[in-house]
């Protein structure tokens, strides 16, 4: 049995994917003609971060968010190194080969914004943030258990080596005597 990747299948009917295949191959921008000075420039200064970013937008909020998502996976199937971002009033999509879902999800979150061009701007900004080292974080945490387990055994081995032995002469037991 052979498995085929299948592209999302949610794409709502009134957006023309083929028109907007068409535009952001031209431009790197689908939007109504309004909008596209100002995230053209945003596509220009993520190009000159290295980031190969499209844009879609659309005039109108779909149900909910999962049809941008699909829009942005559709158009970033033609694309092997880019970041799509679909954006529409109120719902942000995207999808990405460069970047972790979790990028991509928290520059989601604040490209909320109703404004096409800051909410591409805030989206942008999160790509370009560095990221916590969490790897690192991870290596530091287990050495510093490793050592705290050899240290600690290490000591437990040298207070028994230390410790004379129950039956010689100096590990007799004193009994205090009552002198009272």
């Amino acid at each position: 049995m052979t498995l085929h990747p299948a592209l999302p299948v949610y794409i709502p009917q009134d957006v023309d994917m083929t028109a907007v295949k068409a535009q952001v191959a031209a431009t790197g921008v689908s939007a109504p003609a309004a909008e596209m000075p100002g995230l053209l420039h945003i596509v220009d200064e993520a190009h000159a971060h290295g980031i190969n970013l499209k844009i879609v937008l659309l005039d109108h909020n779909p149900p909910n968010d999962t049809p941008l998502r699909d829009i942005s996976t559709v158009v970033g199937a033609d694309y092997h190194d880019a970041t799509v971002l679909t954006l529409s009033p109120s719902y942000v999509g995207s999808y990405s080969t460069q970047f972790p879902r979790v990028t991509l999800e928290a520059g989601e979150d604040i490209a909320k914004t109703g404004n096409p061009m800051v909410s591409a701007q805030h989206f942008l900004n999160e790509l370009n943030s560095p990221e916590f080292p969490w790897t690192g974080l991870t290596i530091f945490l287990l050495l510093a258990v490793l050592a705290a387990a050899v240290g600690t055994r290490f000591l437990q081995v040298r207070s028994k080596l230390s410790a004379p032995p129950a039956g010689s002469a100096g590990a007799e037991e004193v009994t205090p005597t009552n002198t009272a």
